[in-house]
């Protein structure tokens, strides 16, 4: 899944200059974006207030949607640079192909990870015949200068390490919790976890004091640091903490996100990630002429055209608006 927004806005990211190096509690509201034909997306980042955490660069989450006289996921092959794309359901099931040659069936809390490195192109879609509902999230994670020309490639895994305390269950889907380390490649430090908690539950979960934190709430009623947090929110939790309270109210679902802060100025616009205007506005071209970023074989449809780049350039903002 991407940013399929026809009036994508060029933005500058990264750098630590608005990292907060101390606990917060930042509650952020989603943006609702159409996204294909069918499923509408509640974006957590980038935000107005907060565009980046560790290098997560964009968060999506959708459902849960009853897709059971739909199409369900429809989105065309479309490229990317720069960064990883990480797909995670709770339910239904998502058809991944791209430009290597993958072709693969996502399903529940198994990792989908993109590494486009210097150019891919994938579509994402809903298998036929597909299950009732979909609910998941679709996230990004910016990759580093010395790594992000690397070949693009694809991984799968169905099994992933949990971390397991009374009432709670953390599987860790990218980078380490608590000593437990995922399979999927990463190529910063970085932590990505999906939190089952059981209502009545209060715990508290290992943190590292130089990450910063955020929670996204998926499902279900969970406190947070004595914040309340309702599905398709998400709590920028800052850096300095060795821990983190956890109160469940119903059973629920949150995925924690941190990481080292990044610190590269990144240029994010529509499905790049690079670091000059020039290099976004190259990119565009070559996906709309050239044969770099490959081709996506299977899908029933046409690729999606990518949208005008701005006239003027962007200046730096940082992190924050």
């Amino acid at each position: 899944m991407s940013n399929l927004d026809r009036q994508a806005a060029l933005q500058v990211c990264g750098g630590r200059g608005f990292v907060v190096a101390e606990p917060v509690r930042e509650l952020l509201s989603p943006r609702r974006v159409r996204l294909g034909e069918s499923t509408e997306v509640r974006r957590l980042l980038p935000n107005l207030g907060r565009r980046m955490v560790g290098a997560w660069a964009f968060v999506d989450h959708y459902g849960p949607d009853d897709i059971a006289d739909e199409a369900g996921m429809q989105v065309p092959p479309h490229p990317h640079m720069g960064l990883q794309t990480v797909s995670w359901l709770h339910e239904g099931e998502v058809l991944h192909r791209d430009s290597t040659g993958s072709l693969q069936t996502i399903r529940p809390r198994e990792l989908g990870l993109m590494t486009s490195g210097r150019a891919i192109s994938h579509s994402e879609e809903s298998p036929r015949p597909h299950a009732r509902y979909l609910h998941g999230a679709q996230l990004w994670v910016a990759l580093p200068d010395a790594h992000r020309h690397v070949e693009p490639h694809f991984q799968h895994h169905a099994g992933l390490p949990h971390v397991t305390a009374p009432g709670l269950t953390a599987t860790v889907i990218l980078g380490e919790l608590d000593g437990a380390v995922s399979p999927g490649t990463a190529y910063t430090p970085i932590t990505g976890a999906d939190l089952a908690l059981a209502a009545g539950t209060e715990t508290r979960l290992p943190l590292q004091p130089d990450f910063e934190y955020a929670v996204l709430a998926m499902s279900g009623e969970a406190h947070v640091d004595d914040v309340p947090v309702l599905p398709g929110s998400m709590l920028y939790l800052g850096c300095g903490r060795t821990e983190l309270p956890l109160r469940a109210v119903s059973d629920a679902g949150l995925m924690l996100l941190g990481g080292e802060p990044f610190e590269e100025e990144i240029v994010m616009w529509w499905n790049f990630v690079g670091r000059t205007d020039e290099e976004i506005r190259e990119a565009r071209e070559d996906w709309m002429s050239g044969p770099r970023f490959g081709e996506v074989k299977g899908y029933d449809g046409a690729r999606l055209d990518a949208p005008e780049v701005p006239a003027t350039q962007l200046k730096a903002r940082g992190r924050v608006r």
